[in-house]
Formats: C-alpha cells, structure tokens, sequence
C-alpha cells in the first residue's frame, strides 16, 4: 500500500525552515555581507526552494534582527553597531534573570534541578581535563546550551520562555555568542570556570528559592559576554571566530 501524499501546508513549512537556515547560515558565515539586498528569486535559484516560503523564511530572519526591509522592496543583510550588540546582550541577561527568579519561586521541578545540574557536572569534568580541544569544546558548547535551555524552561512560563529564545536568536546575544573568543583567551580555563561556578550557584539560589538571588546571578553570569566584546573590539583579528563577527560594525 503506498504511502499517502504529503500535507502540503507541511511541505511547504519544512520548505520554510531549511530556507531560513540555509539564509542564516549563509549570513553568519559573511557569503551574505552586511548591506547585502536579498531578493526572492536570487534566494529561490541559490537555493532550489519556491519563493512562497522563501518569502516566509525571510520575513522570521527579520524578525531574528538579522535582515531590515528596503524601501524598494526586499530585505538586506543588517550590521550591527557595538552599542547594539551591548544592548542584546544586557537584554539576554535580563530576561535570563527574570527565568531565573521566577523558577526560584515557583519552584523548579526535581528533573529540571537534575537536568541543571547534570550540565554543571559535565562541564566541570571536561574543564578538569585542562584547556579544551576540539572535541572537548564542542562538548562545553552543547552542555552550555543545554543549560540554558533548561533554566529558561523551568521558569513554567511560555510568554518568558518564548521572549528568551527571541533575546538569543541574535548571534551576539546567544550565550555561545562569543565562547570561541572567550576559548582562545590566555586565561580561557579561569573564565570558563568562573563561567560554570556562577552555573552552579544559579541552582543553588533556584533550589533554595531565593528569588532574588537567582535573578542577580543569572545577570551577572551574562556580563561575561561584555568582556568577550571587548576583547573581540581589541584584538580584531579573532572577529572570525564569532557567528556573523562581520556584521559587526566598529565604532571609531
């Protein structure tokens, strides 16, 4: 018996997702510049989908920050001005804080708290093997991202939840925004373990439901990506490690 047809509206939504990351991919790898004009039917050709998601796909990626709208029609690749970046990255902390508080006093389920700490252990075992390699790093990542994941889950809030991953769908924003920056440091292993330490008190203020507490950390756990900016502003050479690094419009 042969399988039924597709739904259509379900085609053309999978059409729409591999459009926009493709997009995404495209922009944060610099093949897509800033100022670049982005039009349907160059996007359709490059890459071999219909420009009804296209047009979809085009419209989240402005909605992510990543493309403005041109008065002519279409969209272009956006740049970002440091003081932007700052701002994304102060909005992250905040929203984060605000998970935070709020899943210290509404009480974080037993899973998410084993789920947070789970991600702690792992990164405190692949920082006791010394400074990252490849592997390691790409393990650090996946664990940090977790993390994150979970505490913005655990604050049992969609609206929160939903403007949490709207704050980090800007590369700069992201809390791996600027972990290769921060990898390629001197004092890499001191910041990644400070980096997890301020993790693990996160948990401990959620599991004692010290609201305030928690939100504080999680603010201040953010402000680690201001000193990867600065970083990345003095020594320009290592712009290349952060997504879309090239969007980034110096001052001065």
């Amino acid at each position: 018996m042969g399988s039924l047809p597709s739904d259509p509206a379900d085609v053309s939504a999978s059409q729409t997702v591999r459009a926009q990351l493709r997009l995404r991919e495209m922009i944060l790898d610099g093949e897509l510049p800033a100022g670049e004009r982005i039009s349907e039917p160059v996007v359709a050709e490059l890459t071999g989908i219909s420009r009804t998601p296209i047009r979809s796909a085009l419209i989240r990626l402005q909605e992510e920050g990543l493309l403005e709208p041109i008065r002519s029609g279409g969209f272009r690749v956006r740049a970002f001005s440091v003081d932007e970046i700052r701002d994304a990255i102060e909005v992250r902390g905040t929203l984060e804080g605000l998970a935070a508080r709020l899943a210290a006093e509404r009480g974080a389920s037993a899973a998410n708290l084993e789920a947070l700490t789970a991600c702690v252990v792992t990164i405190d075992r692949l920082l006791e093997q010394g400074d990252p390699d490849e592997a390691r790093f790409a393990a650090y990542v996946e664990a940090n991202s977790r993390f994150h994941e979970v505490l913005a889950a655990s604050c049992e809030s969609e609206v929160v939840q939903r403007q949490v991953a709207r704050g980090n769908a800007l590369p700069f924003a992201s809390p791996n925004g600027f972990l290769r920056v921060q990898a390629a440091a001197p004092d890499a292993f001191q910041t990644l373990s400070i980096a997890n330490a301020q993790h693990r008190a996160v948990v401990d203020a959620i599991t004692r439901r010290e609201g305030a507490r928690a939100e504080a950390l999680m603010r201040e756990h953010a402000r680690i990506a201001h000193r990867n900016l600065q970083a990345t502003l003095a020594n320009p050479r290592v712009v290349d490690l952060i997504p879309g690094g090239r969007l980034i419009v110096h001052d001065g």
